[in-house]
């Protein structure tokens, strides 16, 4: 900031023109060019009404003149290389050094307030890998707009209604034989998904003979009794028929308190948990508001639609025919009474990219309802998550279920963990601990490290490696400066709040502490540009600078004692940024590996 404020003036002092801010490119001076930072003097040209190499070097002249934070400069074509004095290194780790919060912004009464909804499972199945991506973008999403001073509310929508559910009650009530989680020993949201599963199993048995009876495939669909059973237990909970809102109510209380269990385990929550239950009749009154309006229009059939064609797009149901809502409808309500309940300055939901097109269409209905906030939505839309084997099926059962993944990688943490002596010394309770700090710390890094907007691939066995890329390996550099610091408190060294300005810092220590200033303004970019990834790569590159310098310079065997005091001083300070990185991103980080 000091030295953009300088090039500001510099600016106006030598070609008398002022210019904006945003002008002034400063970014980290590549490692085959000597500097720290680089300043762009293209933009300046047509001010300066001279050469880049002259302009260059006449902003280099008056910067080193006139702003001590300048020791040096070269010029490189249309770039100015600036050399930062060494003690200014020193004054940015006293000030990184006494910030607790380092770089982080807290709320206030004047702060926008972001609400962010993510999760939105189906009560007819347990959570699985692809909800984990959800699940995580949406957590640290949340931790990083907090970190950039918004007040931020979590949120979700529990799809409990519909079609979908109906399947798993009917199959219940068909094969179930009164099973319950306890009876079974299954948690609930596994229970109901199973029946699930069975739905389509005897749906497909049953379509296939009829089609060997001679039907064709769409004759078959539309004369399932199984189906057409499926559908009027929808049409008798939306009506209220007690016998089935109870069984409803039944399922569903097994299933919430398995979504509890995953979510507990996974270390995300929610402030405000809707329910498509009781949104999506506020949704059909909006609709119906919308068509007597003109908004919308019905069809002979009495179903009710958008016409969005001068819009670019298509036609779209809102009520069927027999008058039940549709996703779409219940959407419309869970927005309007979110925006009852909160004043929302941003709502942002976390929603795979196979909705885009949906949430294209809410944006433009919730405008035409006249809702203000209607083209201010954001959907943070992000790619699909696979395996190495390819994608999943959840009513063929082929998912990759969340709590088994979980399960697995703590184990297999665990596992690799022994091997390589890093559970050395532990009790079974310290050892069980760690293994599931660094099994969720593998997973969670793993998929976080991936920009959001693109497809991934998880791969379980890569993701829990000590080298490279991985939680494990940042965790594990957290565990061993805390290690170094822990044997500096045992032979009597104590740090103190200011380092003495007259230490010359080398090039490796100058990168560690020019990298650390960094944080804020990565924090800031993954804010507005909706990417823990930006953090997770921001931490790996600083761990991995860290550990060479490690690897080069003894920490407590320095030279001299300010070296000491110096470099435990730095891994101090690398170690605190370590850990409020991976708190952004819902990441945990042992004391001792």
């Amino acid at each position: 900031m000091d030295i953009q404020v300088s090039v500001l003036k510099a600016i106006e002092n030598l070609y008398g023109q002022p210019i904006d801010a945003e002008q002034v490119q400063l970014q980290k001076t590549k490692k085959e060019f000597k500097g720290h930072l680089t300043l762009v003097v293209f933009p300046f040209l047509k001010i300066s009404k001279k050469n880049p190499e002259q302009t260059a070097q006449e902003i280099g002249e008056y910067l080193q003149k006139n702003e001590p934070v300048i020791a040096e400069f070269n010029v490189i074509k249309g770039f100015l290389n600036l050399t930062i004095a060494p003690a200014y290194w020193i004054d940015m780790l006293n000030e990184i050094n006494a910030d607790e919060s380092y770089r982080l912004t807290a709320s206030n009464e004047n702060s926008q307030l972001v609400m962010i909804e993510y999760s939105s499972p189906n009560t007819n199945k347990p959570l699985h890998l692809g909800h984990i991506r959800n699940n995580l973008l949406g957590y640290s999403l949340a931790e990083i707009m907090k970190a950039n001073g918004y007040k931020v509310v979590k949120t979700n929508i529990v799809n409990d209604r519909g079609i979908h559910i109906c399947k798993s009650m009917l199959a219940w009530q068909k094969w179930g034989n009164g099973a319950t989680p306890e009876s079974t020993g299954k948690k609930g949201d596994h229970l109901i998904g199973d029946f699930y599963v069975l739905f389509d199993k005897e749906y497909k048995k049953e379509l296939s003979e009829l089609q060997t009876a001679g039907l064709s495939k769409e004759e078959a669909e539309a004369k399932s009794t199984l189906m057409a059973e499926a559908r009027e237990m929808l049409r008798q909970w939306e009506a209220g028929d007690f016998e089935t809102v109870s069984l409803w109510e039944k399922m569903n209380s097994w299933v919430y308190a398995g979504f509890d269990e995953t979510y507990k385990r996974l270390g995300v929550d929610f402030d405000k948990i809707y329910y498509e239950s009781e949104t999506y009749l506020t949704g059909k009154d909006q609709v119906l508001e919308g068509l007597s309006k003109g908004v919308f229009y019905k069809k002979e059939d009495g179903s009710v639609w958008a016409d969005l064609t001068p819009d670019g797009l298509d036609n779209k149901l809102l009520l069927r025919a027999d008058g039940t809502s549709v996703y779409m409808t219940q959407d419309i309500g869970t927005a309007k009474l979110r925006f009852d309940d909160y004043p929302i300055n941003k709502m942002v939901y976390v929603v795979g990219n196979e909705q885009n097109y949906h949430f294209q269409v809410l944006s433009l209905l919730l405008d035409k309802l006249g809702f203000e906030f209607g083209k201010g939505l954001t959907h943070f839309s992000y790619g699909m998550v696979e395996l190495p084997e390819g994608k999943m099926k959840s009513r063929e059962g082929t998912v990759v279920d969340a709590d088994d993944l979980i399960a697995e990688m703590i184990s297999t943490a665990k596992e690799t963990s022994k091997e390589l002596g890093k559970l050395d010394g532990y009790s079974e309770d310290e050892a069980n601990k760690v293994s599931e700090i660094v099994g969720l710390g593998a997973l969670k890094y793993f998929i976080l490290k991936v920009d959001p907007r693109k497809n991934m691939t998880f791969n379980p066995a890569e993701s829990i490696d000590f080298n490279g890329n991985t939680g494990p390996f940042i965790q594990y550099t957290y565990a061993r400066i805390q290690s170094v610091l822990r044997k500096a408190a045992e032979r009597g060294i104590i740090l103190p709040d200011l380092l003495d300005k007259s230490f010359t810092t080398n090039e490796k220590e100058e990168d560690l502490i020019q990298n650390l200033n960094q944080f804020k303004a990565v924090v800031k970019e993954a804010a507005d540009s909706y990417s823990p990834a930006l953090i997770a790569n921001y931490i790996y590159d600083l761990v991995k600078e860290y550990n060479q310098f490690y690897h080069d310079y003894s920490i407590l065997g320095g030279d001299d004692e300010s070296s000491r005091i110096f470099r435990l001083v730095l891994s101090q300070n690398i170690g605190k940024v370590i850990k409020t990185s991976f708190s952004l991103l819902g990441i945990d980080v042992p004391d001792r590996m």
